[in-house]
């Protein structure tokens, strides 16, 4: 086989014409597969924290081509967080515009593994083709498009319904498709005819084909990428060395730009303003200025770099490494490559899948009804924030500090629990218990005949005191917490604890009542008359997270 992908179902027929058809041309393509096989994995790389860039809001799904896997990368560890098992020799991958499935396709077992984002698993198999390779979705997901071997001199295109994901149609292409990819508005499907020489068009309202592009000094496409606003198609043309330009009104090649040796893949920018070629012979990645049509930047990476992915949300690209077995990661501010993750067995295709953030704790989890304080908000991918709710109400001064944290100032609410919810580009935290915070009770303080601190109450051990507050209104029996009150012996001269807190009542039987005359609560604390000669501690802890305290001393 002359192309860097294994095909061990390939008809014996068509393995010889290939050989034999392309042996010249392809010298180098054979090289690079022939690396492919025969090295043993790059030690794995240490995990470490995304960098400042990193739209860590992500997951990176990459084809293990050798490892019959696809490994989940999290860029804010940058360390896989699952290795799913597939069909053999996994190649391409296309995640749902949704986020919610990624279709790998198994050149060896001729299959699409349909992966839930959610579980990491692989929910349904798809037969399609001979020999898949690419993948795409529509910009709506209902349908995916993956090609495949058909004969010697022709390419099939398998057209599935994902609803049901059966394979609807085939349109036939070009030899040997070896990219997709789909105009922003899915009214065309561009082929990259690896074995043709050319580019396959396809109008995806019928299904047919429409159009082949094709060029002097343009060999052995390899891959093909849109530019956002649909204008212009690029491809990787792995034997002549370069990228060419398509205009997509007029699907005629308008220039071609010189690149590195074994360009094998090309993604844009999600601005249009860059495309990343990788470089399969050189082990480097050519940027290039589309406005200029020029080469701006040659980036070194890992050995054989097979795809490259700039990833929609910016920051970075990442390129699989298939002869290192490892993922790069490249600032694309500053050009360099910024973490190197190990992957499975000869890394090929990847894509990116959303992670919604998460949230798994706040603190402080209270503040006055006012608002105004600053809350720092703990979780997960949460790099991306926006918005921070308090309920329904946003809070201002969101700051991200990392992946994994950030703070805000808390809006003015109500007396009472509401949960915190947190909004990235991939979607908004669940509610958890995890992620609530509490407005606190007006509190004033104890009403006479009790008096706060530093004031000190006295009073006779085995007494009964009427432990009277405020919360500015009804709010219900359950208003004190878990645990409280308490009381607890003080050093009656520096007021240090000579023993631990030890319960004071509970509110069922020392008769918590509310009087809405004087918008007042009762607890009675009845203290023992073993407690003469000594200095008391009341706390009084409430359900917004406050606590309260009064000072006794017991004669």
């Amino acid at each position: 086989m002359t192309v860097i992908r294994s095909e061990p179902d390939a008809p014996p027929g068509a393995r010889r014409h290939r050989r034999s058809r392309h042996r010249a041309a392809a010298a180098a393509l054979a090289g690079a597969l022939a690396a492919l096989g025969v090295l043993a994995p790059a030690a794995p790389a240490s995990p470490a924290h995304a960098t400042a860039g990193s739209p860590a809001h992500r997951l990176v799904y990459v084809a293990n081509l050798r490892g019959n896997s696809v490994t989940a990368y999290d860029p804010s560890t940058n360390a896989a967080v699952a290795t799913i098992p597939v069909g053999t020799a996994p190649e391409g991958v296309a995640v749902s515009p949704d986020g919610t499935q990624a279709y790998v396709v198994n050149d060896g077992s001729n299959t699409v593994s349909v992966i839930d984002t959610a579980s990491n698993a692989v929910a349904a198999t798809i037969p399609v083709g001979r020999l898949p390779g690419p993948v795409a979705f529509s910009p709506d997901g209902s349908r995916a498009y993956v090609g495949h071997y058909v004969n010697p001199r022709t390419g099939g295109v398998d057209v599935i319904d994902t609803a049901t994901r059966t394979v609807t149609t085939t349109v036939l292409v070009g030899s040997q498709p070896f990219g997709i990819a789909l105009t922003p508005d899915g009214a065309r499907a561009y082929v990259a005819n690896l074995l043709g020489d050319s580019v396959s068009v396809i109008d995806t309202a019928n299904d047919t084909l429409i159009a082949s592009i094709a060029g002097p000094g343009v060999r052995s496409p390899a891959a093909v990428a849109v530019t956002p606003d649909g204008s212009r198609a690029y491809t990787a043309n792995f034997n002549s060395g370069n990228v060419s330009v398509i205009d997509t009104a007029s699907n005629t090649i308008t220039a071609t730009i010189a690149v590195g040796s074994g360009p094998g893949s090309v993604s844009i920018a999600p601005d249009g303003a860059l495309a990343y070629v990788a470089n399969q012979n050189a082990n480097t990645v050519s940027v290039i200025d589309t406005a200029s049509g020029t080469v701006s930047d040659t980036i070194a990476v890992g050995a054989t770099p097979v795809g490259v992915l700039a990833d929609p949300a910016g920051g970075v690209a990442y390129v699989t490494n298939g002869r290192a077995d490892t993922v790069s990661v490249i600032d694309t501010a500053t050009r360099t490559v910024t973490a190197t993750a190990a992957t499975g067995k000869n890394p090929y295709g990847l894509a990116t899948a959303t992670v919604a953030p998460t949230v798994a704790g706040v603190r402080p989890g209270h503040g006055p009804a006012a608002g105004g304080g600053t809350v720092t908000i703990t979780g997960t991918h949460l790099a991306g924030t926006r918005t921070v709710l308090f309920g329904t109400t946003p809070a201002t001064g969101v700051t991200v500090v990392d992946d994994f944290t950030v703070r805000a100032t808390a809006p003015p609410g109500t007396a009472g629990a509401v949960d915190i919810t947190v909004a990235t580009p991939a979607g908004t935290s669940a509610v958890t218990g995890a992620a609530r915070y509490t407005y606190e009770y007006p509190f004033s303080g104890f009403r006479p005949p009790v008096a706060d601190p530093p004031a000190v109450n006295q009073g006779h051990a085995g007494r009964a005191f009427p432990m009277k507050f405020s919360l500015g209104g009804d709010r219900g029996p359950a208003v004190i917490a878990r645990g409280y009150p308490t009381a607890r012996e003080i050093d009656c001269t520096t007021g240090e604890p000579l023993g631990g807190p030890a319960p004071a009542g509970t509110p069922g039987n020392s008769g918590l009542r509310y009087e809405a005359a004087t918008d007042t609560y009762t607890y009675v604390w009845k203290t023992s008359a073993s407690h003469a000669g000594t200095c008391r501690l009341f706390t009084l802890g409430l359900t917004d997270g406050t606590t309260h305290t009064a000072l006794f001393r017991l004669d």
